[in-house]
């Protein structure tokens, strides 16, 4: 099977930094009470700007790395759950102002699993021959989705973007995709459309009475211990499926890249599948939780410190908001 290659990367971190200590001048919390639970010291807020600036950036850094014109994008492929409009889709957004002139584009959305769904979709066009060139953006600003009087959720999410471009190679590439929607009220952000509709009559009872409070109809949620036991699980599966699909043993992968929800749960997963630390990279500690651009934040920190070698094995592995949960396996 043809593989992917990563010619490219690039990455957006807003300037402003909320660390621990921020939070504890308008919540009851410290940096004693957030780092042993989740492993974060600090996140970036982008406070003056809309989402998809940070996902131009990023984009922008990624072509330059990989020394191409935007023209000769095919398609820009973005994953987002916190789009600035319903429509356009924030891939045009982003297209218009990278001047990728000749590319299609659309938005993924499978949550904090988005980049490697995003990279799964690409692998698939570039192994048709449809696309040559593809650039995948994720882009967040979960800044916008928090309540900051829930001292629980409001620590844990930040803002960032990150990007690669890929084409294909011959070298071997596998994936796993999942979800468990019947699971999804253990993290959701539903839409409060304030339509003034006069034909619309009471959808509370369709919702079975579910969102009935303020911040329930507005804000993200989370049952944190749902989401623990479901990621734990769910990364060790999505890893051992792909590893078993290459025919290698886990022990064998070089490098991981989990999706940097919580520290616990990344070490957790890892004991699970017998992968030592030093093999599984985290900035979870800077960043918090980006959704979608944490893998690609990190990988683009791993490549520019010239930790990606030619010929190595490395696995993106992650979990969202549906469900979703998945994982890809590629050779460098």
């Amino acid at each position: 099977m043809s593989g992917i290659e990563i010619i490219g990367t690039g990455s957006y971190v807003p300037e402003f930094v909320a660390d621990n200590n921020k939070f504890s001048e308008f919540l009851d919390t410290s940096d004693e009470w957030i780092t042993p639970r989740t492993g974060i010291k600090q996140r970036h807020i982008l406070t003056d700007k809309p989402n998809y600036y940070m996902g131009v950036e990023a984009a922008k850094k990624a072509l330059a790395d990989a020394a191409i014109d935007p023209a000769e994008v095919d398609l820009v492929l973005v994953s987002t759950c916190t789009p600035d409009f319903f429509y356009p889709s924030m891939s045009c957004l982003i297209q218009k102002n990278i001047g990728a002139v000749n590319s299609a584009a659309f938005d993924v959305n499978s949550a904090c699993t988005g980049f490697i769904t995003a990279v799964d979709i690409a692998h698939k066009y570039l192994l048709s021959g449809h696309y040559k060139t593809i650039l995948i953006v994720a882009t967040e600003r979960l800044s916008g989705q928090l309540d900051y009087t829930d001292r629980s959720m409001c620590i844990l999410f930040g803002d960032a973007a990150g990007a690669a471009v890929l084409r294909k190679s011959e070298g071997k590439f596998y994936s796993m995709l999942g979800a468990e929607g019947d699971e999804f009220e253990a993290l959701y952000c539903k839409i409060n459309y304030q339509s003034n509709c006069p034909f619309y009559g009471d959808q509370a009872p369709f919702y079975n009475n579910r969102f009935d409070t303020f911040s329930k109809q507005n804000y993200l949620q989370s049952d944190g211990h749902a989401v623990y036991k479901f990621a734990v699980n769910a990364m060790a599966k999505a890893v051992r499926n792909v590893a078993e699909q290459a025919g290698v043993e886990v022990a064998d992968i070089d490098i991981v890249i989990p999706h940097q929800a919580n520290l616990r749960i990344i070490k957790k997963a890892s004991e699970l599948l017998n992968i030592p630390m030093d093999k599984v990279y985290t900035n979870i500690e800077r960043m918090g939780n980006v959704s979608s651009a944490c893998i690609p934040v990190c990988l683009d920190e791993l490549r520019k410190a010239g930790r990606v070698k030619k010929g190595m094995k490395m696995c993106f592995v992650g979990f969202g908001a549906g469900l979703t949960y998945g994982a890809v396996l590629f050779e460098v």
